[in-house]
């Protein structure tokens, strides 16, 4: 009887900035993808100075270095999945959306990264139009919160009703599907994913818990995992979305500011579910 070869787990690319902090970016990413059993990947497009109390410097990479770690992983290993996170100027947003481009048949999942947790801008303003043109049209999923909404299609948000219109709006500027993150606004915390004809709605528990550094990363991250693993769209927003309610549930603090959400709060509950994490 021979051992059998391992098999390698599905393999997912996050192509982002670093956190110093490690609560969000690539760090975040990272975490998520262990968390949910695929192999994750990187390609580091900017450095932040960054901890609990907000982000005190950025660092983009330049736009060849960025290639070069586009073409390294994708030409040999290759990935089931893609997810973007920080591209702060027009250059690496159009880098990364030509690569983005030309793959066959692999999910990305666009993080339109605006603002920090903190409000600090990640996001040149003149490089919100390479986005709109460049790079949401290789989105399989665009996952803006209500900021980014306004920045990218000035739509304003105030209420759940709203969401339609913006989801509308942020389809219509190419993904296949736009997930609107509705958590800033009062209630319970609900987000809408839509096709241009389908709709579906995900709520959550809202947790008292002021610890949710890295959330938008850690969501869409959880998305291309899942989709790797070969979920269909709404199955994997809803699994990722399950994830990170648990994640803030069990975020803790960190530093003087805001702390970081719990991406291995299953490692450290086994067979806990979002809800049962608050019970610790």
């Amino acid at each position: 009887m021979t051992d059998e070869p391992p098999i390698a787990p599905a393999r997912v690319l996050t192509v982002a900035g670093s956190d110093s902090g490690g609560g969000a970016g690539i760090q975040a990413d990272l975490k998520t993808m262990l968390a949910l059993g695929v192999h994750g990947m990187s390609v580091v497009t900017a450095v932040t100075a960054q901890n609990s109390l907000g982000v005190q410097g950025y660092w983009e990479l330049p736009p060849e270095a960025v290639r070069a770690q586009l073409d390294s992983v994708l030409s040999d290993i290759g990935a089931q999945a893609v997810k973007t996170g920080m591209l702060a100027s027009p250059v690496l947003v159009e880098t990364v959306a030509e690569v983005l481009a030309g793959l066959d048949g692999v999910p990305v999942v666009v993080d339109p990264v605006g603002v920090s947790k903190h409000g600090d801008p990640l996001l040149a303003p003149e490089a919100v139009h390479a986005v709109r043109t460049a790079l949401l049209p290789t989105a399989t999923v665009a996952t803006p919160n209500l900021w980014e909404v306004e920045q990218l299609t000035g739509v304003k948000v105030v209420d759940e009703a709203g969401m339609r219109e913006a989801a509308e709006a942020v389809k219509a500027l190419g993904p296949r599907w736009a997930l609107i993150k509705g958590g800033h606004l009062p209630g319970e915390p609900a987000d809408l994913l839509f096709d241009g004809e389908r709709e579906y709605r995900f709520s959550a528990s809202r947790h008292d818990n002021r610890h949710t550094h890295g959330t938008g990363c850690t969501l869409a991250s959880a998305i291309a995992s899942h989709l790797a693993l070969g979920a269909e769209v709404p199955e994997a927003v809803r699994l990722a979305k399950e994830y990170v309610t648990g994640a803030i549930a069990a975020g803790f603090p960190l530093g003087g500011g805001i702390g970081p959400v719990d991406h291995g709060w299953r490692f450290r509950i086994p067979g806990a579910t979002a809800d049962q994490t608050l019970e610790r």
